[in-house]
């Protein structure tokens, strides 16, 4: 009776055993089968959002309700033989059941997030740039402008400045959705550090100037600017005038003075005193009216050498360069007055 017995139970463990490696090879051959098919080979890209903190069930069950797998249990399950539960990463994705449950959650471990493009133009001011980022739906933009002129945020980035005016580097980039207004800005910084190499910092000390006041001339050659070649002529006469201890008079930074600009600059600007207007104070303003991109940045350091002191636009994008006050004021009348 109890030989019968052992049988039994030794049948029945047999049984039990077999089961649970039917069991298990069932659910390998389904796991195998789940992940290496997509769900549906000609579907569609769609934006797919995973918010920090969301759990593997609820990210699970959001792709089956999606349909962009055909199993939540099946990824679920994939995913914490991977040991990857914890390791998705927040943010918006561009996903489609046509990629593999396997390269859907490769996508996701590796933080492929949908990037926006956000492209910036030379000489743009904060306010500016500030407007373009919040419409790009990137950042607040009164939340960026406070930032661009928080002191301890400014030291933080490792620019000797109360403003980040001018240090906002031209370009085009490349950001998720979310992203923080700090993350931005420390991008456009970063770019500018990199650009102005240790070589333009020399050169800049050769000239006897900071980098903070190349910036600034930069600025201004950048707003002067109307045909992309004339920079360093630009440039070359500021510097002369720098040199002979003459005022700059530059239209823009009496502009950039001036709150709630309507477009017409008057006489009455010209004679109002502010750090930035060069038509009253000598030298360079206290800091940059615009954010400047490398051609004039390089325009700055490197001038022509000329012996220009004055230019006046001939209304065609391009200047009218003058050695002398007398050839400065022909070139007036030719180029403005008689063109009124």
């Amino acid at each position: 009776m109890l030989k019968n017995k052992s049988n039994i139970l030794v049948l029945s463990l047999f049984i039990f055993l077999g089961t649970g490696v039917g069991v298990c090879a069932y659910f390998y051959f389904q796991i195998s089968s789940f992940i290496k098919t997509p769900h549906n080979p000609s579907g569609h890209e769609k934006i797919f959002i995973i918010t920090s903190g969301q759990s593997l069930k609820i990210i699970s069950k959001s792709l089956e309700k999606e349909s962009i797998i055909s199993s939540k249990t099946y990824f679920k399950l994939y995913t914490k033989l991977k040991k990857a539960g914890k390791k998705i990463q927040a943010g918006e994705y561009i996903l489609s059941a046509s990629k593999t449950p396997e390269q859907i959650l490769d996508i996701l471990l590796k933080g492929k997030v949908k990037l926006y493009r956000l492209t910036l133009p030379e000489g743009l001011t904060i306010k500016e740039i500030a407007a373009l980022v919040e419409k790009a739906a990137l950042c607040n933009k009164t939340r960026f402008i406070d930032l661009c002129h928080d002191r301890p945020f400014i030291i933080s980035l490792g620019i000797k400045s109360t403003s980040l005016e001018g240090y906002l580097f031209p370009d085009t980039y490349f950001f998720p959705k979310p992203s923080t207004c700090e993350s931005i800005i420390s991008t456009m910084v970063a770019h500018f550090n990199t650009t102005f190499t240790s070589k333009w910092q020399e050169k800049a000390k050769k000239l006897g100037f900071s980098t903070h006041e190349v910036v600034t001339l930069a600025s201004i050659i950048e707003k002067e600017t109307g045909a992309a070649f004339e920079r360093p002529i630009i440039s070359s006469v500021f510097h002369n005038r720098l040199k002979k201890n003459m005022r700059l008079e530059s239209d823009p930074t009496v502009i950039y003075g001036i709150k709630d600009f309507d477009g017409n600059i008057k006489r009455k600007h010209l004679k109002m005193l502010t750090p930035y207007n060069t038509y009253k104070i000598k030298g360079l303003p206290i800091g940059p009216i615009a954010n400047p991109g490398a051609l004039s940045l390089k325009a700055a350091l490197y001038p022509d050498k000329t012996k220009y002191l004055f230019f006046v636009s001939k209304k065609d994008t391009t200047h009218k360069f003058s050695k002398t006050i007398k050839e400065h004021n022909q070139a007036v009348r030719k180029y403005q007055l008689r063109k009124r």
